[in-house]
């Protein structure tokens, strides 16, 4: 598989790496490959935050650990920062300058001369201002370099037998808001405990959006009728309002990743705040 080599050449090239590693799919193919080929030169770390479910922490521990890649985790503090808080459309700008702020200072004190994320070939066709932030502090992006697609990150991932070729995408929390809402860590607790309920009824590709008072459900299309069927729809309304929610209700659309930055006409955009 030629992209496959061509990675390989890239960490041969950097000799020695610190990967920006959240556990999801992109940067767990990136820790694999450079563990592949650099063994104990590379090192993976997860930066741990509000953001992040716990499960998600231990999910990256336990692939971590399979992979055989040392890992470490350090703890990012975006959330004092207000220019985050505010939740702009711009708001991964600071989170990801708060990530690479932390790491690269990281890499320096080990001897590692590159931090690199899981940033693909799709990724630089969406609204990703984090993208700058990251490039603005020399990061590097091997699988965007390569050109992967984000199929073909999981083709890839699959031809290495990681068992994690299929694991649904899981941005962090902070997603879940529409742009101008301001974050607070209670409302991302509540909707990671929201989400947590869900999984455990056996959904896995799912989001809980949260608006002021208001949680909104969003499944696949096909799953939305059998799950207005089977589901204990009182019960879970009860443990949203448990949760602090006051109103629950289901996006009959169904789940479409992305869908908060359809409100991002160039108007909006050209409104954004520095920082982009």
């Amino acid at each position: 598989m030629q992209q496959l080599q061509q990675l390989q050449q890239i960490f041969q090239e950097m000799d020695r790496a610190l990967i920006a590693y959240s556990g999801g799919i992109d940067s767990t193919l990136v820790a694999k490959i450079a563990y592949d080929t650099l063994g104990d030169k590379a090192l993976a770390v997860t930066a741990v935050s509000p953001s992040l479910l716990p499960e998600d922490l231990e999910d990256a521990r336990i692939q971590a650990a399979e992979i055989g890649i040392a890992h470490e985790e350090v703890t990012t503090q975006e959330m004092a920062n207000p220019n985050y808080t505010a939740n702009p459309v711009n708001r991964c700008y600071f989170c990801k300058s708060e990530l690479h702020d932390t790491l690269k200072p990281l890499a320096i004190s080990r001897g590692y001369p590159y931090v690199v994320d899981g940033v693909n070939g799709d990724d630089l066709h969406d609204y990703r201002p984090g993208i700058q932030a990251a490039k603005e502090r020399g990061a590097r992006s091997p699988l965007a370099e390569v050109g992967l697609t984000k199929v073909q990150v999981r083709q890839l991932a699959k031809f290495l037998d990681l068992p994690w070729w299929d694991k649904p995408a899981q941005p962090c929390l902070s997603s879940r808001f529409p742009y101008g809402e301001e974050i607070t860590v209670e409302k991302l607790q509540r909707v990671g405990r929201a989400e947590r309920y869900l999984r455990k009824l056996g959904l896995k590709n799912l989001r809980v959006r949260s608006e002021g008072d208001s949680a909104r459900i969003e499944l696949p299309p096909e799953q939305i009728k059998e799950f207005v069927l089977i589901t204990d729809l009182p019960g879970l309304v009860a443990a949203f309002q448990e949760f602090g929610f006051i109103y629950v209700n289901l996006d009959l659309e169904g789940y479409r990743s992305g869908k908060l930055n359809q409100v991002l006409t160039p108007e909006v955009l050209a409104k954004a705040p520095a920082g982009v």
